[in-house]
């Protein structure tokens, strides 16, 4: 056996070899009572410290997600520190951008944030872009463009601030909380999760510190570098607004009824068959109608996807849905239920939509009900831009789901108010026709003509399917020829198609001239 100098000097000879220090024990282990978690954790911080500690420069890109919806606190709470801190010339990268973030309009006039990259504007940030407040245009991704572009690099991500219900010290987050003290609960994490796994730095804050582990949990210590405790992070209650609140409008119900009847009788209408509804209320009204059909036929779904429902939730409850696939909670009821049913699942943007992700979950989706600000005779249709060459919508997973889902329904009226939304052109390409199938209006329903076999299996079902510009032709009869939209020369908004390609892109829109 060798004697102690020799086993020295042999290790002394190696660490030489793999250019490694030698070992030394001349640390002493304390034996005194541990301080609590909440106060020796490393990551657990102040925001300023959280920006200094975490290198961010001015040029840089921070991230945001929009989960908490209308009721967000984190954006605005975030960029009013960077400015007060001085930084300049940031790329603001959210998933999406609501009415609360009127405050970034002073912002970027200041030149705190002088790029934008979201998949959608709402309220005055996008009127007040959509008339060039901007010298850079928005970049505008659908969920799944944006998921892959941060997986391979074309939105590179500097620090990312996640807002979360709960969090540890260490940084083990989520949407929802176990604790007695949960102030903001939103479901769903999963357009932050890209942005946790990718981003440089991440930074989460939270209303809700809980003692560690906090598990089960959306978001991993090991991809958190810092944690801040902070007085609300969101308001739950103002989730469910706007697009995807609950309709008691007639013509939406109307148009819900029409599309489930679509569904029924599109061949499609299988035991085992999955579905996701979009935005917009008669898109997620149709479910309700599906309900009765899937009793009186004994036809159970396999998956419900995207954004996920009360609705989803009470089918999946009586057992007319296996599975929930959750990527954003619609609501409180699926915020909370995705705490407690393990056939809940939470998905990133990237294992939902991403075209680049052979797993992601739109690729195994049948069929697909989506909203529309306007449709052409061509079967595009845009969700983006309004029909006064204002931003105000979202692309969200629309173009997404359109491409990879086997049927491909958009319900949209044929007119509101004065004008028509069935056009010979769309305002701006959001998701091209070669991936629409089915247009569902109150005055009939129009098929692609890719698809000769489904319009025949309609008829049969004595559905009223017309013609693509007969739609068009009628609206226009109902309304005649709106005048066209004053659009000036400056690109405000550039939109991308999910593979990285450019589609369209917005001009901005100016003041009507007497």
């Amino acid at each position: 056996m060798s004697t102690i100098k020799e086993r020295e000097s042999l290790v002394a000879e190696q660490a030489a070899k793999m250019g490694k220090s030698i070992y030394t024990d001349n640390d002493v282990k304390l034996t005194e009572q541990r301080l609590p978690m909440q106060k020796e954790s490393p990551k657990l911080t102040s925001l300023e410290d959280a920006i200094r500690y975490s290198g961010l420069k001015d040029g840089m890109t921070i991230s945001f997600h929009h989960h908490f919806r209308g009721g967000d606190k984190v954006v605005n709470m975030v960029v009013d520190k960077l400015a007060e801190m001085g930084f300049k010339n940031l790329h603001l990268a959210a998933s999406s951008l609501q009415d609360v973030h009127a405050p970034l309009i002073e912002h970027v006039k200041n030149g705190v944030i002088t790029k934008i990259s979201t998949s959608g504007l709402r309220g005055a940030l996008a009127n007040e872009i959509s008339r060039g407040l901007m010298d850079e245009p928005v970049v505008f991704r659908s969920h799944g463009g944006r998921g892959s572009a941060i997986a391979n690099g074309d939105l590179h991500i500097d620090v990312a601030f996640i807002g979360a219900s709960s969090s540890d010290p260490l940084g083990n987050a989520c949407g929802y909380s176990r604790s007695e003290n949960a102030k903001s609960i939103c479901g769903s994490l999963g357009y932050a999760l890209p942005d946790a796994r990718y981003a440089d730095k991440v930074v989460i804050l939270t209303d809700d510190l809980v003692d560690y582990p906090n598990t089960p949990n959306s978001i991993s210590e090991h991809d958190v570098d810092y944690v801040v405790e902070v007085e609300s992070v969101g308001d739950s209650s103002k989730i469910a607004s706007g697009a995807i609140r609950d309709t008691k409008n007639p013509r939406d119900i109307l148009l819900a009824q029409q599309a489930a009847k679509v569904i029924v009788n599109s061949g499609y209408f299988n035991d085992g068959f999955s579905i996701q509804t979009g935005s917009g209320g008669a898109s997620l009204a149709a479910v309700k109608f599906l309900r009765d059909s899937m009793i009186e036929k004994g036809i159970k779904a396999s998956f419900a996807l995207g954004g996920i429902t009360s609705h989803m939730v009470k089918l999946h409850q009586e057992g007319l849905i296996d599975r929930l696939i959750d990527v954003q909670s619609f609501d409180k009821v699926a915020a909370e239920s995705i705490k407690s049913d393990p056939m809940h699942k939470e998905v990133s943007a990237c294992e939902y939509a991403s075209a680049d992700e052979p797993g992601s979950a739109v690729h195994y989706l049948d069929i697909v009900i989506l909203s529309a600000l306007e449709a052409d005779v061509n079967f595009n249709v845009n969700v983006l831009v309004g029909s006064d060459g204002i931003i105000r919508g979202a692309i969200g997973g629309h173009p997404d789901t359109a491409a990879d889902s086997a049927l491909s329904i958009i319900v949209c009226p044929l007119v509101r108010g004065r004008i028509p939304c069935v056009v010979d052109e769309v305002t701006t390409l959001i998701t091209p026709g070669s991936t629409v199938d089915v247009i569902v209006t109150e005055y009939g329903i129009a098929v692609n003509p890719r698809r000769p076999e489904l319009a025949e299996r309609l008829k049969e079902a004595g559905l009223k399917v017309v013609d693509i510009n007969w739609l068009r032709d009628k609206a226009l009869s109902i309304i005649g020829n709106p005048a066209p939209l004053p659009f000036g020369d400056k690109v405000v908004g550039v939109v991308m198609n999910r593979d990285g390609s450019v589609m369209d892109v917005i001009k901005n829109i100016e003041e009507k001239k007497d």
